[in-house]
């Protein structure tokens, strides 16, 4: 028997405000799909081979897109799936502390290499009280205050890690918890190369599994409430989007390190995942305008893409000419070191969105750190 993967889907159908279920088959051998419509029990897509599903985005709760339908994995669709891709699978939580928060390019980096992927992200500013209560299990330690006075001295970046036996991983990339430690039994992780002592120590891990959720909820509620807000300015600032192919692609660090590298101020951060309504929103000033338009919004809305609000005087002309060319191939000839020449591949997938006009940049953050994240 060719090896199946099994998962029920759901597709929230714009037009008849409907949402729709699917049962959705994946063939690793081929990469192909197959849809199953649930309710009027008839196959929905036949087999069919697809280049936007790889194994690897296979997970419960994670989102696929399967020829411009964005499909939500609600569960594991037969006991073989739930065997062979959910049984090492964990979530755990990643908090870039402020003092590393300029290093998270480089963070990034050793997260994709270490084979774990980034689910949600969002930079943030944690009160008083709501580091007290993040950290409430050390109320009782000598150096509480000193770990709650850390973690307010600035924005942190809290990241949902996905991947097989995540906590012990993430937990193994950051190394001991003291950075001299960390010199002496693990150079090669992040404490011993940016950690300075035991409390600025780069970041904080979830110890369990069961820690992991608590503390994930902390930051992405999936109930009521809002979680710690956004460190958006909303002004002097330009937008910046990290398209959803160099995330799957493993490049939003290396495109973050180039930013920071570059001497930008990156405000705020933020994950989203872009329905295409809202896509076509974004971009509608280029409607008619380039023949890509449809193209552009089918590529925003096919995976998470990172937000990034890049902020500073002269933000939205400085960053573009950083950007280069919106054509990867142009770029190479005449601007080799920007960043849609290093990692574009073509017009619509050329690694960043940044924006155009300079009267905008407000604007195209606000959509994002606003209006989505409102």
């Amino acid at each position: 028997m060719e090896e199946r993967f099994a998962f029920l889907a759901e597709w929230y159908d714009p037009v008849a405000a409907l949402l729709r279920r699917y049962q959705l088959f994946f063939y690793p051998r081929d990469g192909s799909v197959e849809m199953y419509d649930v309710k009027n029990q008839r196959v929905f897509l036949r087999r069919t081979k697809t280049e936007d599903v790889h194994t690897e985005d296979l997970f419960v709760g994670n989102k696929v897109h399967v020829f411009s339908r964005q499909l939500n994995l609600i569960d594991y669709g037969d006991q073989f799936t739930a065997n062979k891709l959910g049984s090492k699978k964990e979530r755990t939580l990643a908090l870039i502390k402020p003092d590393s928060v300029t290093k998270i390019g480089d963070v990034l980096e050793k997260i994709y290499r270490s084979n774990l992927i980034v689910t949600k992200g969002k930079m943030v500013k944690l009160s008083g009280s709501q580091a007290a209560d993040f950290y409430a299990e050390h109320q009782s330690k000598a150096f509480f205050n000193n770990l709650v006075q850390s973690l307010t001295s600035g924005p942190v970046v809290a990241l949902e890690l996905m991947g097989d036996e995540a906590v012990s991983v993430w937990r193994r990339v950051l190394g001991p918890t003291d950075a001299a430690q960390a010199h002496k039994e693990a150079p090669q992780c992040v404490r011993a190369q940016y950690g300075a002592d035991a409390i600025h120590n780069v970041g904080h891990g979830s110890d369990s599994f069961v820690a992991a959720a608590r503390e994930l909820e902390f930051f992405f509620p999936s109930t009521i409430g809002h979680g710690p807000p956004n460190t958006a300015v909303l002004t002097d600032c330009t937008c910046c989007i990290i398209k959803p192919h160099a995330i799957s692609e493993g490049l939003a660090g290396k495109i973050i390190d180039s930013i920071s590298s570059a001497g930008f101020e990156v405000s705020a951060l933020q994950m989203f995942n872009v329905e295409r309504a809202n896509a076509e929103e974004f971009f509608e000033v280029y409607k008619g305008v380039v023949p890509e338009y449809s193209d552009m919004v089918t590529e925003l809305c096919s995976g998470p893409c990172l937000v990034l609000e890049i902020h500073g005087a002269n933000a939205p002309q400085a960053f573009r000419e950083f950007c280069g060319p919106a054509d990867p191939e142009i770029a190479r000839h005449l601007r080799p070191s920007t960043l849609r020449a290093l990692h574009g591949k073509d017009k619509v997938k050329n690694a960043v969105h940044c924006t155009d006009l300079p009267e905008d940049g407000a604007l195209e953050v606000q959509y994002f750190f606003t209006i989505l994240d409102g």
